[in-house]
């Protein structure tokens, strides 16, 4: 607890102790992904944590959690960049199974895992250039509590994972207000997130799947938009869904982003309906 409480804090310190160059817009640093990376809550966005430029060094901590009323996700990490192309990122998972281990007296109460990320910005530009920002990343994810996973099929607690995803603001792009849009595949045997193990009975091939999101920015402070990401379902024993969410983005300043989400989160861990509500926290330089 003391070492989530200490991110936590620095999320709130870190608008008072770093500064951004101007030359980026608001909110183009996008917030932070469950997963530790930039972009939106579920799925990641091509651009780079922070508002760096060439030449310069960005990044972000971040802390978020996800309540769904039989179960509770808590996220918290750091990212850094340099020179608008090369970020790297770390973020620790932690899965409180609540309702699931009350009901069947599980041997462990609560998944975590570490999740080490990479990003490469390939070309392009989010807003300035003719082609959309492209970034390459990869993700190494370390399961730290294996018992469960293993006990339901999952072949492996560690596995490394890539994605390859493209982001564009368009300017006006939505009756006057600016739009974004972001789209991306990914390479992946990953059970929710990770957190269920990597492979499964049904399953032990990495799958492609799909993810995406868009929002439009109503003023330089305020989006709204929506996810979609795409699961793969490798347990026989737990069904997996695809991820959707609803979210509201405030950005008051180039130090400071708030996120508030409602996730459709479908089937985890053999529990339906596990819609609830995504709170994330992030300062950036």
């Amino acid at each position: 607890m003391r070492s989530w409480r200490t991110l936590l804090l620095a999320v709130c310190w870190t608008p008072m102790l770093v500064s951004a160059d101007a030359g980026r817009l608001l909110a183009t640093g996008g917030a932070t992904s469950l997963e530790g990376t930039a972009g939106g809550g579920i799925t990641p966005w091509a651009v780079l944590a922070g508002y760096g430029e060439r030449g310069e060094w960005g990044g972000d901590v971040f802390a978020t959690r996800v309540e769904t009323g039989d179960y509770r996700l808590d996220v918290a990490g750091v990212a850094v960049a340099f020179s608008n192309r090369l970020e790297l990122s770390f973020a620790r998972q932690r899965f409180d199974l609540g309702t699931l281990a009350r009901d069947l007296a599980l041997p462990e109460n609560s998944l975590s895992q570490d999740i080490f990320g990479a990003k490469l910005r390939l070309f392009g530009d989010l807003v300035y250039d003719r082609l959309p920002q492209v970034s390459l990343g990869v993700q190494h994810k370390r399961q730290k509590d294996f018992l469960i996973p293993a006990l339901i099929g999952a072949q492996r607690d560690e596995d490394t994972e890539v994605y390859l995803t493209a982001s564009r603001l368009i300017l006006a792009g939505a009756f006057g207000y600016n739009l974004l849009l972001n789209g991306g595949v990914r390479y992946s045997r990953a059970n929710e997130l990770g957190l269920l193990g990597f492979g499964g009975d049904r399953r032990d091939s990495r799958s492609l799947l799909n993810e995406g999101s868009a929002a439009v920015l109503f003023n330089p402070r305020w989006a709204l938009g929506v996810e979609y990401r795409e699961k793969p379902d490798n347990l026989s024993s737990a069904g997996e869904s695809d991820w959707a969410d609803l979210f509201l983005g405030y950005f008051p300043n180039k130090h400071l982003a708030v996120v508030l989400a409602y996730a459709r989160l479908g089937e985890i861990a053999t529990l339906e309906n596990q819609d609830g509500l995504y709170l994330s926290l992030q300062g950036s330089f």
